[in-house]
């Protein structure tokens, strides 16, 4: 029953998500909008203060490296666009398979390792892998959009 909950809860993110990122592309993009939703993220952290959610150093580097490798497809697919002297993020039809390709693989990992991991332990890894997905991902970004400023500022 957990399982089924927890799996729906993800896909009903991750449908949330590709909604949020497609209205996001009809508005001009700021800063603000950029670093926020890691920073509102972070406060998720404290979830580790409770001893079931801890998690060994192996355990949190998997869950580190995962994370920044699916962080390479959001980033491939977050490209910038300027009209009428603002930027707006470019629509990528790609990036709404690569959230669908994710929560697939989020759902065989969690059957996979929900063998081996207790559920709160598993709930922490896929935090931080969550976390360690949207960092480099905003890193990114803000690179791209600050330097697409400064060439129109040129």
């Amino acid at each position: 029953m957990k399982f089924l909950l927890s799996t729906l809860l993800a896909a009903g993110m991750a449908s949330m998500l590709i909604f949020v990122r497609i209205k996001a592309t009809k508005k001009p993009t700021s800063l603000k909008k950029i670093i926020l939703p890691p920073i509102f993220m972070s406060t998720g952290m404290c979830m580790y203060f409770a001893p079931q959610f801890r998690l060994t150093p192996v355990e949190i580097l998997e869950a580190i490296c995962l994370g920044m490798f699916f962080s390479i497809f959001l980033v491939k697919t977050s490209k910038f666009e300027v009209v009428d002297k603002d930027i707006y993020l470019k629509r990528s039809k790609a990036f709404v398979f690569i959230l669908i390709g994710l929560l697939i693989v989020r759902i065989i990992l969690k059957v996979y390792l929900s063998v081996s991991i207790n559920v709160s332990q598993l709930s922490g890894m896929f935090f931080l892998l969550a976390f360690s997905m949207i960092v480099p991902w905003r890193l990114a970004m803000y690179r791209s959009y600050k330097k697409l400023a400064k060439q129109m500022q040129i």
